[in-house]
Formats: structure tokens, C-alpha cells, sequence
């Protein structure tokens, strides 16, 4: 029940009670209305009955409404009935009893009326509507709400949020309600939720615990609007990818919303003032759906640390950066219309990203980013040093300028990192428009980074070298990041070619990282001083095909590792594999060696020759099919020796599950594998 239906059956009583008075003697009085139309509603199939024996000091008042309709407030009734005890003293009439629509749970109505004015009481447990109506001011009534429950005015908030839906929650009021004839309804005064739950049935808009004072001024007619000023007493919101945990902070808002027939709501005044944390102010369209259409608004943070929780968690949980540490004071304008961004304007004072997972860092962001799709601007963005994954870079400046829809960088620009240099030689940014989402694209130019420092950073094996290469053009779209060109890596006397490089999720979860990567010339007694593995002298040269890495970690690639002679005759290097390297060898791979006599030899000698080494495995599903130079039978050739005593290894499991694998690598490595001889 609602307090539409409180006045509707007031003003029933009201008409009916003049017919009463002349037979207030009468043992039974009845009436019955066709349609009853007052100023915000219609009342039908009325039926009002009154029993009231002789000399008894009062009687029993029965109404019934088949139907009631509020079309401009969303109420619709069917089936209420009331009956109580009705009561006359003078010109003063008093009746208290149960009020029913349906089958639904029964409130307790109380009326006490008279010649010039109407009180009535709705209430059920703690709640109360309460209704006051001078008769000199019949368009005026005054309502006070005491502890309500927010689903009481379900249909009510229904007219402005069809989709919502609402739980828990109190309304405390004192409304005045103005219904003249010529006007449209309208409704004010000051109120109070207290621990509201809301939801919608996709899960995009939700409130939890949501308290707040404000005053109200809302009219419905042909425009519906609804102006709040007040403030936010803490609670959890949740608007699409936006998470608000306003934990018990006293937030301020004025908001003004307009609706005009089915058309979708207008926000032309939002102000929001989280003191020290995010002022906020601006308009919105939305469309009929809800969606965001226009969006024009400013903001400032003076500190951005409790930023992150407040307001941002949403955002950055989605991209993976739940965690990220965030310093400094920012400023940030935006004006969106149909999804295309017109104009952006970031101002960052003195600010510092940490992302805690070591994907990125930037330290001492300052100067600004101007963005506009129908003017130039120049503006320059400038930080003191910084991170990514691990690898540290210096200072830069990258000054850019605004024109034809996207954003690029007006000269190029270098920052020094890992021993050498990298320098963006072009870049250019183009928001979301059309459809389409955020699109980058840039080039890079690597000069001379120290490989030594980049495996210190990942925590890899002591390499050396150096890396160069030169990605013409990079292209980020859909999350994904896409190189063409190629880096070129002077490791071990050879070189590292790395060609097909595109990344998915580059700072989300779960990055993804594929390529294509072919080594050349690589100077085998280095290579395995580094990793630990025995010593083998000689060249080698391999491929791996298809390589993907998830996390960083390898799920999927084609590899083909093998010596090369001609390019260790070539260098005047000796082939030339140590006993701990085939003992490492053999239990990684669980190869034997071909004859006993071998087996029981092999601790006589330091090291062996060796023709051919040869090795590929075909990553899938965590398994490695593997092969060698040569197969014969379920075994397959890994080391083909030369001269005497002449060694040769030979695989037998084809199928190798590749945790054990990296294991026994790891194992070999730190030199833990004891000698195993078959």
C-alpha cells in the first residue's frame, strides 16, 4: 500500500460522509461509485458500506475499490478493502482498522477528519505514512514518512527506473505533495534513506548499505524531473564497471534529472564532492536503455592514493591492476558524445604509478595530455624514470600535439634504459569513436640495450650482449599489441632473430606473448657456462617456431636446436662435449648411450668429440614430442660422436611432460642430477 491510496480513500470518505450525516440513525447505510477521479488518481467499482445500530455510540465503515490508477506515479491497485470502527463527535469523524489489496500482507489505516481539515495514518510494524490536508488548501497535503520501506515506493521510483529493483532500506520524509488542477504534481521537502539495497536484473547498477540526507523537488507531467541536493552517508554503488565504496565518508551531490515522454533522462547539473579524495561536476544523456550517451564533466583529486579504492577498483580490476599503487594529485575534463570521445584534458601533478606485480612503474608524472577532435593543441608529458616488467628506464619528455581526431607526438623522443637508448620515433593515439575502442600505434628504435642487465632484471641466467632492433610499426587495438619488423640480439658471439611479436593483455591478466624466434652461430662453451650445464664447444644454430607464452611461462612452440660445423670450423672451435654435460644431457632427456661398454668408459674420460648434435621438441597440452638427428626404431639419436672413445646418446621417451622437463633443466643447472649410467 502507498500513500496514494491513503488519499484516494479519504476523499472517498469525504464524498460519501455528507449522505451519512443525514441518516446517522439509519441501522445500515450504503453507496456505490462508478468512477472517482481526483487530481492525481482514479478510483473504480467503489462500494462503501456503513453499519450503525440505533443509539450505539458508533459503527462499522466498509469500502471497497475494484481498481485505482495513478498512471503519472505508477501506482495501480486492484481488489483494496477497509473496514473499522467509525466514530462522530460533532462535525469530527474518527476511524482506525485494517487496510488489504488482495491477498497482500494487511496495514493499519487511521483517518480523523472533520469540517476543515484531513489527517490519516498508514502504517505497518515501525513504519508510518502520515497525511495532513487543510481544507482552505485542498491542492496541498502534507505527508511525513517515518521508517518506510523503500520497496513501499517501488512504483513510485519505478516511473523514473523501471529496471530497479530494491531490497532493504528505510525512508524518512516530510514531503509536501501539490496537485492543482492546472499543474503539474509535484513533490518536496527534505528526506532521509538509511541502509538502502538496490539492484537491476543484469547486475550492471547495484548499491548496497546506501545511507544519505537530501531535499527533493520532483515534478511529474509531461516532463518528469527530479532535483536532489544533499549528501552521501557511505555505502557501495555499482554503475557498470564503476565500483564506488564510499565505506561511511560523507559525500556531497546536487543533481538535477528531466524526462520528457519516453525519451531517456537528461542530467544537466551533477556536482559530487568526496572531500580531499574527488570533486567532481558536469552533465549526462542517457538513452532509454540507461546507456550513456553524452557526457561532459571535470574533475580534480588532490590525492589519488585513496583514489584507487574509493572509485577505481572497478576500472583497474577489469584490466588486471587491482593492486596499483597510486601518488599525487591529477585533474581530468571529458566531454563524450555517442561514444566518441571529443575532448580529453589530463593534468598529472607530481604523480607516481607502482604496480606491486612489476608490470610497470612510472615515478614524477607531471606536465599534461591535451586531446580535441576539432582543434590543435600541444601539450607535453614528462616523467623522472620508471619500470617495465622489471626493466628500468630513465627520464623522457614526449611532446605532443592534437589534430585530425588523434593524438601523436610531435617530434621523437629517447629515454635512456638498460645501458642504451630507446627512442620512440613515432606515436599515435585515437580514442574511442565509432565503435571502435582505444587504438595505438608506434615505432621503436632499440639501440645497444644490455642484455646482462635484462637477464638481472628477469632473474634469467648470467647472459651477455647485447640487444638492437627496429620495429617499424606497432599497433595496439582490442587489448592486443602487434609488432612488425623484428629485433635483432648479439648474444654469445651470435645473433637472436625475433620476428611475428604480438602480445594480448600486455598489462592484464594473464599476458600473452607469441613469436617466432631463430639463433644463429651461438657459441655453445658460453651458452652452457652460463646455464650450468657441463661444457660443450661448438656452434649452434635452432629455431623456435609458434612460441607462446602465457604469463610468461611457455605453453605452446616448434623447436629445432643443432650444431653447426662448418660455422665452428669456420671459427677454428673444437666440437667438443664435456662428461657432465652428457651425464646433464642424458637425464634431462632420458637418453642412454648406446653400448655397456660405453657406460662403464665414460668416467675414464673429461671430455669427448662429437660429429652432430641435434635436439628438437614439439610443445603441446604440457607435453614435449621430441626427436633428434636421426631415429631408428622407438630410439632417437641426440649425440653423434666422432673419434675415439666415440659417444653416442640416443633418446627413448618421445613423450615428456614438460614441468618434469623444466625441472630436470633447473636440476642440471645447479648441477643437483647425480651421475646415472644405463
Amino acid at each position: 500500500m502507498s500513500r496514494l491510496i491513503l488519499r484516494l480513500l479519504l476523499a472517498c470518505l469525504t464524498t460519501a460522509s455528507v449522505a451519512w450525516c443525514g441518516a446517522a440513525f439509519a441501522a445500515t447505510a450504503n453507496a456505490r461509485i462508478a468512477k472517482m477521479r481526483t487530481a492525481v488518481a482514479t478510483m473504480e467499482g467503489v462500494r462503501v458500506q456503513l453499519d450503525w445500530p440505533d443509539a450505539a455510540p458508533q459503527g462499522t465503515l466498509r469500502l471497497q475499490a475494484a481498481r485505482i490508477d495513478a498512471p503519472e506515479l505508477g501506482y495501480r491497485f486492484r481488489n483494496v478493502t477497509w473496514q473499522c470502527p467509525l466514530s462522530h463527535v460533532g462535525n469530527r469523524w474518527r476511524c482506525e482498522g485494517a487496510v488489504r489489496e488482495g491477498r497482500a500482507p494487511a496495514l493499519t489505516l487511521a483517518i480523523d477528519i472533520d469540517d476543515t481539515r484531513t489527517d490519516a495514518r498508514l502504517s505497518r510494524g515501525r513504519g508510518a505514512i502520515a497525511l495532513h490536508r487543510q481544507g482552505r488548501t485542498p491542492d496541498l497535503t502534507r505527508i511525513d514518512l517515518t521508517q518506510v520501506p523503500v520497496a513501499w515506493a517501488r512504483a513510485l521510483i519505478a516511473r523514473g527506473w523501471a529496471s530497479g529493483r530494491f531490497g532493504a532500506g528505510t525512508i524518512d520524509a516530510e514531503l509536501e505533495v501539490r496537485a492543482p488542477s492546472n499543474a503539474p504534481l509535484r513533490v518536496s521537502g527534505p528526506l532521509r534513506v538509511s541502509g538502502v539495497a538496490f539492484d537491476t536484473a543484469d547486475g550492471t547498477i547495484a548499491g548496497e548499505n546506501v545511507s544519505a540526507q537530501a531535499r527533493l523537488d520532483a515534478s511529474f507531467g509531461e516532463t518528469t524531473a527530479f532535483a536532489l541536493d544533499g549528501a552521501l552517508h557511505g555505502g557501495d554503488l555499482l554503475f557498470g564497471n564503476a565500483y564506488l565504496a564510499l565505506q561511511k565518508r560523507r559525500v556531497a551531490f546536487d543533481l538535477l534529472a528531466t524526462q520528457r515522454g519516453n525519451e531517456g533522462w537528461r542530467l544537466p547539473r551533477m556536482r559530487w564532492n568526496d572531500a580531499g579524495i574527488l570533486a567532481a561536476q558536469g552533465s549526462a544523456v542517457l538513452a532509454t536503455d540507461g546507456a550513456l550517451r553524452a557526457l561532459d564533466m571535470e574533475a580534480h583529486s588532490s590525492d589519488l592514493a585513496p583514489l584507487r579504492d574509493g572509485y577505481l577498483t572497478g576500472f583497474l580490476g577489469q584490466a588486471g591492476l587491482a593492486e596499483l599503487q597510486l601518488r599525487g594529485a591529477a585533474d581530468v575534463s571529458l566531454r563524450i558524445d555517442e561514444g566518441t570521445v571529443h575532448e580529453a584534458h589530463f593534468v598529472p601533478h607530481s604523480v607516481s604509478i607502482d604496480d606491486p606485480q612489476g608490470r610497470f612503474d612510472f615515478a614524477g608524472l607531471d606536465g599534461d595530455v591535451r586531446f580535441s577532435s576539432a582543434q590543435q593543441l600541444q601539450s607535453e608529458l614528462r616523467w623522472s624514470g620508471g619500470r617495465l616488467h622489471g626493466l628500468e628506464f630513465g627520464a623522457a619528455r614526449m611532446p605532443f600535439v592534437s589534430e585530425a581526431g588523434e593524438l601523436r607526438l610531435r617530434e621523437e623522443a629517447s629515454m635512456p634504459m638498460l645501458g642504451g637508448t630507446v627512442t620512440f620515433e613515432h606515436l599515435r593515439l585515437r580514442p574511442p569513436a565509432g565503435g571502435q575502442g582505444l587504438q595505438i600505434r608506434f615505432g621503436l628504435e632499440l639501440d645497444r640495450l644490455d642484455i646482462a642487465r635484462i637477464s638481472k632484471a628477469l632473474a634469467w641466467p648470467a647472459f651477455t650482449g647485447e640487444l638492437t632492433g627496429h620495429i617499424p610499426e606497432a599497433r595496439y587495438a582490442d587489448d592486443r599489441l602487434d609488432f612488425e619488423g623484428g629485433l635483432s640480439v648479439e648474444l654469445f658471439g651470435g645473433t637472436v632473430q625475433v620476428s611475428s611479436l604480438a602480445m594480448e593483455r600486455p598489462f592484464g591478466v594473464a599476458p600473452t606473448l607469441s613469436s617466432d624466434i631463430a639463433f644463429e652461430d651461438i657459441d655453445l662453451e658460453s651458452l652452457t657456462g652460463v646455464l650450468g650445464f657441463g661444457t660443450i664447444t661448438g656452434k649452434l644454430d635452432g629455431r623456435f617456431d609458434q612460441l607462446r607464452l602465457v604469463d610468461w611461462q611457455p605453453v605452446a612452440f616448434e623447436a629445432v636446436i643443432a650444431s653447426d660445423a662448418v660455422a665452428a670450423r669456420r671459427a677454428g672451435v673444437r666440437q667438443r662435449i664435456s662428461q657432465r654435460a652428457v651425464q646433464d644431457l642424458s637425464s634431462v632427456s632420458d637418453a642412454s648411450f648406446v653400448s655397456s661398454l660405453q657406460s662403464q668408459l665414460i668416467g675414464l674420460f673429461d671430455d669427448f668429440g662429437y660429429r652432430r648434435i641435434g635436439l628438437s621438441c614439439y610443445l603441446n597440452d604440457e607435453t614435449c614430442e621430441m626427436s633428434g638427428l636421426r631415429s631408428a626404431g622407438n630410439g632417437f639419436t641426440i649425440v653423434e660422436g666422432s673419434g675415439l672413445p666415440r659417444l653416442t646418446v640416443v633418446g627413448f621417451n618421445r613423450r615428456v611432460d614438460w614441468p618434469t622437463l623444466v625441472e630436470r633443466l633447473e636440476a642440471a643447472s645447479t648441477g643437483e642430477v647425480a651421475p646415472v649410467f644405463e
